[in-house]
């Protein structure tokens, strides 16, 4: 049987190698720029307009800083670490990712180029420290948090997408499943900010009693992003262009519609309003809850998946929160506890329930090894379904014991070297006194950052005029 030539455009050559298909590469490259959108300008933005005026400047800057730090550090020793050849069963041997040879051979999995990889598991580590400024915002030092950034994704992000992520991880080999990082990024996120927060100490009290955003627009504008862009950060990670990928896509907004309006729902039944704030809170629970589990569950459990995310980290952050005082104590200004390490404890779980074997084969091309408690029961094999709950409990205990411990010990170190929080009189001024710049500096008093003893940029010298015989500031 004889076969048409290739179009030229197919043909392999030195820029496009046999092993390269050229679909998921373009596709892989889309899915890794859509999560970077997410925090490039969506968490910026969102942070931006969500926090009090005094403080959007600071917010965004923490996310921009932290986005930018990330990546020197990953191409510089993390990725290596994340997915390198196997160290320890938690740990890659630490190398750069900067040499030709490497970047342009075939990754670890997917038909594309180290680069691609490179760059698309970049983005979900970047995102992952700026969810973890979330939880510090509105007090906590810039110099601190720049040392922080480095240290935390070196010593707990590395080890954490080693253990589930990497085929020679202890986890990946045990058979957790984690579709989209449920437990490398929004777990760890969440312990590591809640136990951050601690260890940082809270707002001014005025500020933790009455916070307001500062623009909601803004902060729905951030959240808008957010939400799309999960098309790539759910959608990117079968690292191939299949029906998986498609699936993942249509349950992760299914998930976090069905999320935002059960919590809307509880709003308006227990407070009599709707909330924009709350509904947000709602849609990024659903998203959180749908990522460790998107392209191995059907439609109906992203349904109830999104019930669930809507309504238990609603509990939780509504009811248990104001009911428990340690809960009170630690200020996490955005909520990351619930939003991000309830919801994705809740999603590792949910994973393990409804995860069905088939779109597990389609994901993981093994059969018979990742199977959901429901469908343990269905195929006579109570002892797997019952196994995959027990690894998915295991995945949960070491990010929450390895998070604790990795992120306490790098806020003693970084408090060696500077304080982790501001002090009261720059608490009191906010952004000006950090930055010396303002968010709105047209409006209301902008007029204070000319001449101001802690603006950097906006002094300039102009000449005097004639016959003055000074210099005068504007």
């Amino acid at each position: 049987m004889s076969y048409a030539p290739l179009p030229s455009n197919l043909i392999p050559d030195k820029a496009s190698p046999e092993w390269m298909n050229k679909g998921d590469n373009a596709w892989q490259l889309v899915a890794a720029t859509l999560v970077g959108l997410q925090s490039v300008p969506g968490l910026l933005i969102l942070y931006g307009g969500a926090v009090k005026k005094k403080w959007a400047v600071n917010s965004a800057f923490m996310a921009l800083y932290a986005f930018a730090c990330v990546l020197v550090c990953w191409v510089g020793w993390g990725y290596r670490l994340a997915f390198g050849d196997k160290l320890i069963p938690f740990w890659g041997k630490p190398n750069v990712a900067l040499d030709q040879k490497f970047l342009l051979d075939q990754a670890f999995l997917g038909m594309f180029p180290n680069a691609t990889m490179v760059f698309f598991q970049f983005v979900f580590a970047a995102i992952t420290l700026i969810l973890i400024a979330g939880a510090v915002l509105g007090r906590m030092n810039f110099h601190a948090w720049m040392l922080f950034v480095p240290l935390w994704l070196t010593f707990s992000y590395t080890i954490g997408a080693f253990s589930i992520w990497c085929p020679s991880g202890f986890l990946s080999e045990m058979g957790l499943i984690d579709y989209s990082g449920g437990y490398v990024i929004h777990l760890s996120s969440g312990v590591a900010g809640y136990t951050a927060a601690y260890w940082v100490g809270p707002r001014l009290t005025k500020d933790r009693e009455r916070f307001p955003p500062n623009n909601i627009l803004l902060m729905l504008a951030g959240a808008g992003l957010l939400w799309m862009g999960w098309t790539g950060f759910n959608g990117g990670d079968p690292y191939v262009v299949s029906i998986d990928a498609s699936l993942a896509v249509l349950n992760t907004h299914v998930c976090a519609a069905t999320s935002l309006l059960t919590w809307l729902i509880l709003d308006i039944i227990f407070f009599g309003k709707a909330s924009v704030i709350g509904a947000v809170q709602g849609m990024i629970t659903g998203l959180v809850c749908i990522t460790p589990a998107a392209g191995v569950v059907q439609g109906w459990a992203a349904i109830i998946m999104g019930v669930c995310s809507g309504s238990i980290p609603w509990f939780t952050m509504m009811v248990l929160h104001k009911k428990f005082e340690f809960l009170q104590k630690v200020d996490d200004t955005m909520a990351v506890l619930h939003t991000h390490a309830i919801a994705g404890s809740l999603g590792g779980l949910l994973t393990g329930l409804f995860a069905e074997p088939k779109l597990n084969y389609l994901f993981f091309a093994k059969y018979a090894k990742y199977v959901g408690f429901f469908y343990g029961f269905d195929m006579g094999d109570i002892p797997t379904g019952f196994r995959q709950m027990g690894v998915q409990l295991i995945g949960i205990v070491f990010i929450v014991v390895l998070n604790i411990i990795t992120t306490s010990l790098i806020c003693l170190l970084v408090q060696l070297v500077v304080p982790l929080r501001m002090s009261e009189e720059d608490l009191e001024i906010g952004d000006e006194a950090a930055h010396g710049e303002e968010a709105y500096a047209i409006w209301g008093q902008g007029d204070r950052l000319e001449n101001s003893r802690y603006s950097t940029y906006n002094d300039i010298e102009v000449p005097a005029r004639k016959g003055s015989g000074q210099v005068e500031m504007t």
